[in-house]
């Protein structure tokens, strides 16, 4: 989407920026504001504790496979690598 022409409106005290329904943003929803220079960055909040149960649903998932078992470097990818001269184990 490309750049959307809007206008501000008085709001109280306040003066509030008319956001079009194509940005499917929703009334009640926290948005951050970001100023640099005469730049305006709006953008929507992060949900912190949603993100903290993602990455912890993602670490149970990690958790929960199997481990991998030795892991040897072949001859192959040893000779394209030739300032490498040990193998690599885990």
């Amino acid at each position: 989407m490309g750049a959307i022409e809007t206008k501000t409106f008085k709001s109280g005290n306040s003066v509030a920026l008319r956001l079009p329904k194509s940005l499917a943003i929703g009334p009640d929803e926290k948005m951050l504001i970001e100023q640099k220079g005469g730049v305006l960055t709006i953008r929507r909040a992060q949900d912190r504790e949603a993100e903290r149960r993602t990455v912890e649903k993602l670490l149970e998932a990690l958790e929960a496979l199997p481990k991998p078992g030795e892991v040897f470097r072949s001859d192959r990818a040893s000779s394209r690598r030739s300032a490498v001269t040990s193998e690599w184990r885990c």
